[in-house]
């Protein structure tokens, strides 16, 4: 059996619980004993999945400190049961269980997090990583990351990658023509995704498109001058992910200027729905991108300026990045990712020694 920290379902689902989630439930398919360990079934952000996972509530106060002190007592109470944690985060001193830290961007980029978060990760994560029997992260890039930077031995690291949801799909063949003319960006407005820079670099284009972005906006970067003056960008704010698909969808092309990334997940999304992309160079983008996009260098505004124009004009370039988007998706399934982390669990129950 396996019990699953299940902290990630009490909390807003990003990047990392919905890898969390995704894996869980391929997990169950595979491992009829899980048990999914919650701080509050009053805190879930989806009561239906009571029906989908077996939940136990161990009560004892609520984030870190149900993390660190509540359910390693339990666990240990448990004869040192297994755990699996799949959010980034884990009890500090535990040894018998599998960790999952997606990337180093705290320690890359510091700037992109409140001071709390950054003392809580560049402090314990060293902790939970040097004492856990393996650790999980979602690309070779995020391996070698965490390798070097905590001297930890690679053969303890496994890659399981992301995938996309099959919810995200051009379900209806959009027409050349039904193309509304904007490029598209989707994510956080934190340093390291370098939105500052791809608004500039729009903003110096004389094409005839909209630069639409996705997701929250800080305010010093929604009240720049450089779009208040430049009516062709515009911030949507969050939107839900029937109208993300549509988007996708719709889109000339979609624009991923980031200077960091574990994964990256949201140009494979729009691969999915049959959006060519246009993706930063750095970091993991070729590994799991390959050579479906056009690239450039993030730091660099002539270049991204070069890309939004080649794609803009070009027909043939842009039906030939659709192809390859479609044939890259292919690569990852959430299916293949869990039968490597299922494969992770069985090593470490039948490991021997301390807990």
């Amino acid at each position: 059996m396996i019990y699953i920290n299940g902290r990630f379902l009490t909390q807003n689902i990003t990047g990392v619980q919905r890898f969390a989630l995704e894996i869980s439930k391929e997990i169950i398919k595979r491992e009829k004993d899980c048990i999914f360990l919650v701080p509050s079934l009053k805190d879930l952000k989806n009561k239906d999945l009571t029906d989908l996972f077996n939940i136990v509530e161990i009560k004892g106060g609520r984030g870190h400190y149900w993390e660190q002190i509540t359910l390693p007592i339990f666990l240990l109470k448990n004869k040192g049961a297994s755990l699996l944690n799949l959010c980034n985060s884990a009890p500090l001193f535990y040894k018998k269980q599998i960790v999952t830290h997606h990337d180093i961007t705290y320690i890359r980029y510091p700037q992109s997090f409140s001071m709390p978060f950054r003392i809580y990760y560049q402090f314990f994560s060293r902790f939970f990583l040097k004492n856990s029997k393996e650790i999980i992260t979602v690309s070779e890039f995020s391996k070698e990351e965490i390798s070097n930077h905590y001297g930890i031995e690679r053969s303890k690291i496994t890659v399981v990658y992301n995938a996309v949801s099959a919810f995200f799909s051009n379900e209806e063949k959009i027409k050349k023509e039904d193309k509304v003319g904007y490029i598209l960006a989707v994510s956080s407005p934190v340093y390291h995704k370098n939105f500052n820079k791809l608004v500039s670099a729009f903003s110096r284009t004389d094409i005839n498109l909209q630069l639409k972005i996705v997701g929250g906006v800080e305010k010093n970067l929604s009240n720049t001058t450089k779009t208040d003056s430049d009516k062709r960008i515009s911030f949507v704010g969050r939107v839900s992910d029937d109208e993300l698909r549509s988007l996708y969808s719709h889109a000339v092309a979609f624009i991923f200027p980031s200077l960091y990334e574990g994964f990256g997940i949201p140009p494979l999304e729009a691969q999915a729905c049959g959006c060519p992309v246009l993706s930063s160079q750095n970091a993991s983008m070729k590994e799991v991108l390959a050579d479906s996009v056009l690239y450039f260098d993030p730091t660099s505004e002539d270049q991204i300026i070069s890309v939004i124009k080649k794609i803009s004009n070009n027909d043939v370039l842009r039906e030939l990045l659709i192809s390859n988007g479609y044939s890259n998706v292919t690569r990852f399934s959430w299916e293949k990712s869990a039968a490597i982390v299922h494969s992770l669990i069985e090593k470490i129950n039948v490991q021997k020694g301390s807990i």
